[in-house]
């Protein structure tokens, strides 16, 4: 039995639980839309996504989903 690495994973878990450790600048992620997949980043507080309904509002409920997932781990939408 590794007992350091028993150690580590307690650790883990208690960091897990700890979100507002966490703080994310960079990422990509695809989701699976209703109608087909996209590709939602985050970069430096800013997000996009590929779906035509960001590309005309700057917001869609791909990002809102991933700020709800994320919350305290993600910059909040500052937008209008």
């Amino acid at each position: 039995m590794d007992y350091g690495m028993i150690g580590k994973i307690d650790k883990a878990k208690r960091y897990a639980e700890e979100r507002e450790r966490f703080q994310f600048s960079n990422f990509s992620v695809t989701m699976d839309g209703a109608n087909n997949p996209h590709t939602i980043t985050y970069q430096d507080g800013t997000w996009q996504c590929d779906c035509d309904f960001f590309q005309t509002r700057g917001r869609c409920s791909h990002t809102m989903a991933l700020e709800m997932l994320l919350e305290g781990m993600v910059k909040p939408y500052e937008g209008e």
